[in-house]
């Protein structure tokens, strides 16, 4: 038990990393921002798993041997359990006097009538009771140790139903431009985690299109920072060929075909149309920017690989409303599109996007590219209003800020477990609160003939703490006297009747 409590602790604080980093379980656009603000400590990082702390190597076998210690201390405890379940209650010590709560009490009549008038009110109380000679041994509370080993159970049972239903289940995310859809198969996701059981055929068919995102703002007048009160993201659901409508917010995730799809994040999407020298579009579709502060300003990269004499490659910030600063650089001040402004630093060169490796479409190496705007180049970058266009130097085309559609991040999460987990906590906390509150006691009745009648003689003894241990047994001897005095005069009665009758 103590090592299962010391490998219990070990996972908690296993655990701490996973809410201190992004995993990719769960945002993966949090790992690249990650990865772009702390290059070096994020391949340190990513080398411990700690971007996959729990399904890490070091968390997994936290996990197993906790799984492993669990189940050898329960079995030998439910062995012990069921033999003491079924054994009679010990035998009455020689020195009750000895023991917690003794008491004395004298009554009339015999040891026999005495005693069987003790297993009376001892059954009653719930005791199972055994007879020693002129002696009864009283013993409850073996439900007790039954809510504690279910309470170990329960957590096996969690255990397990992580560990194996978890394999079932997926996590998957994708980003949704306003008016695109999205359908549930592993190829539609950006990016997909599997349980290790997982099968593609289990993916259930159903799509969601984004037809409309409306987020609620306020203003805190002591900071002049903007509060988000609300975000709205209105979809079509399309499942089993019938369609219906449904509003995803944080924290109200909708149901559909047994996963749970919840709202992770919003931004926007500029729509970039780049045009070649003769004026042909090569390139038109909606790009969406990371945020990168509470007013939304946002970074994003567009690659062009064909159509143009050199490949293309464009690093941006989007600013929602934008106001110059002191400096000459831009600002956004609050993150609603009052005055949309497109920056871009354009790239030329090989993007390296044919060499079968696969390339994050939020980060761009420069390292082998020439940059044509912005830096050092002589050129400024370009500077786009929403519906403007600028050419690009040495006649290579030129750049659109077409449109301004919105962008959602959506986790489809498939989670087999659920129930089991449910069941099991459930019965964990009433295994709990029985071994709390059920206690472990026995209690002794000895039973000696004196001149007079009956010396009765009382005392318990508890497993554990049980402060109400003297009461009880005092309890005890209150209803043994009283039966016996009820007894008594139930004799009396029928004596006197028996006389009468006879007179």
């Amino acid at each position: 038990m103590r090592t299962a409590l010391l490998l219990l602790l070990l996972l908690a604080v296993a655990a701490i990393p996973g809410s201190l980093v992004p995993q990719r379980s769960a945002d993966p656009n949090g790992v690249v921002q990650y990865e772009r603000n702390n290059p070096e400590l994020f391949a340190v990082l990513d080398t411990l798993q700690v971007f996959d702390t729990y399904s890490s190597v070091w968390f997994s076998s936290i996990y197993l041997l906790l799984f492993v210690s669990l189940i050898g201390c329960v079995i030998p405890r439910t062995q012990h359990h069921w033999r003491a379940l079924r054994a009679a209650p010990p035998a009455t010590p020689a020195r009750l006097n000895r023991l917690v709560g003794y008491t004395e009490r004298h009554a009339a009549g015999e040891v026999a009538a005495a005693l069987e008038a003790g297993e009376r009110v001892l059954r009653r109380q719930g005791f199972r009771v055994a007879r020693y000679g002129d002696s009864i041994s009283a013993e409850r509370g073996y439900l007790r140790e039954t809510g504690n080993l279910v309470f170990h159970f329960a957590l096996l049972g969690v255990l397990l139903t992580v560990g194996v239903a978890g394999g079932f289940g997926y996590n998957g995310q994708r980003v949704i431009v306003q008016g695109q859809s999205f359908t549930n198969q592993l190829t539609s996701f950006d990016s997909f985690s599997p349980g290790r059981f997982f099968d593609e055929t289990r993916l259930d068919p159903f799509s969601i299109r984004l037809d409309d995102f409306v987020p609620v703002y306020d203003l805190d007048t002591t900071t002049g920072f903007p509060i988000a009160l609300d975000f709205t993201a209105s979809v079509t659901v399309v499942e089993n060929g019938v369609e219906r409508t449904e509003d995803i917010k944080v924290n109200e995730p909708i149901d559909i075909a047994g996963t749970t799809t919840y709202l992770l994040g919003n931004g926007f999407a500029p729509w970039i149309t780049v045009y070649d020298s003769e004026g042909t579009a090569i390139f038109s579709q909606p790009v969406p920017f990371l945020p990168q502060d509470s007013n939304l300003t946002s970074l994003g990269v567009v690659k062009v690989p064909d159509g143009l004499d050199e490949q293309l490659g464009m690093i941006g910030f989007f600013y929602p409303s934008a106001v110059p600063l002191e400096s000459g650089a831009l600002t956004s001040v609050f993150p609603q599109p009052d005055q949309p402004v497109l920056t871009l630093n354009a790239f030329v060169g090989d993007l390296k996007l044919n060499e079968g490796v696969p390339r994050s479409v939020y980060s761009l190496k420069t390292d082998e590219l020439t940059q044509i705007t912005g830096g050092d180049t002589g050129v400024e970058s370009l500077v786009l209003g929403l519906g403007d266009a600028v050419e690009l130097p040495d006649g290579l085309g030129s750049v659109e800020f077409t449109s301004l559609p919105r962008f959602v991040s959506l986790e489809v999460h498939h989670d087999p477990t659920q129930v089991g987990v449910l069941i099991s906590v459930v019965l964990a906390f009433l295994g709990l609160l029985t071994s709390l509150f059920v206690p472990r006691r026995r209690l002794w009745i000895a039973a000696e003939t004196t001149g007079d009648g009956v010396r009765l003689q009382y005392a318990g003894l508890a497993r554990g703490d049980d402060p109400r241990l003297e009461r009880a047994v005092a309890e005890l001897a209150d209803s043994h006297e009283a039966t016996l005095r009820d007894a008594s005069s139930e004799r009396t009665v029928a004596s006197t009747q028996l006389s009468a009758s006879r007179s």
